[in-house]
């Protein structure tokens, strides 16, 4: 078994992956969580369990997120902002959310392999993360590991960058948002 050794691989993937992100990219989607009135996220899949984990840790800085979907969303209004993760950018049911944030008067951000998707030409912010699709025939892709899977790791990394991030600008420690983290459980 080489499952240690598959992990150093992985590890050096999503090194490599951080690095490609385009620094203007970042600090813009970063600017327009920080000046949003109420932050919505979505993705499908995996890329959407990631973008449930971005919602979590705003609402845990005392951010107004949430979770496209859930029954607890309020409505889109303009100011606000739509964070799509989504590897091809092209996923119906995520194109037809871009749309309707779109009339809304949202601002969307996408973080995605294909700055030319569907949902990449409807966004306002695009942050390009290395991946292979999840589709790429056996060795077309870049990445050691099957499928999406190095997008999707590399899109929670980097919400976790953009929460460290808000974190620093906002002087706000682990301390202080630990007091906002569920506690009926």
């Amino acid at each position: 078994m080489a499952t240690t050794a598959y992990g150093a691989d992985i590890v050096q993937e999503l090194t490599s992956a951080m690095a490609q992100i385009a620094r203007h990219e970042a600090e813009e989607l970063t600017e327009a969580v920080a000046a949003s009135r109420k932050i919505f996220v979505t993705g499908m899949g995996r890329s959407g369990l990631m973008m449930k984990s971005l919602a979590m840790r705003l609402m845990q800085m005392g951010f107004q997120a949430y979770v496209v979907g859930e029954t607890v969303t309020p409505n889109m209004e303009k100011g606000d902002t739509l964070i799509i993760g989504s590897g091809s950018g092209e996923t119906a049911g995520l194109v037809s959310i871009a749309e309707k944030a779109k009339k809304l008067g949202g601002r969307i951000a996408v973080m995605t392999i294909n700055r030319e998707s569907t949902i990449g030409r409807l966004a306002d912010i695009t942050v390009i993360l290395p991946g292979s699709p999840k589709d790429a025939a056996e060795g077309a892709g870049r990445s050691v590991q099957p499928m999406g899977t190095l997008f999707e790791q590399t899109l929670l990394l980097f919400c976790d960058a953009i929460v460290l991030s808000l974190m620093r600008e906002q002087g706000m420690d682990g301390a202080a948002m630990y007091g906002r983290h569920a506690n009926l459980e």
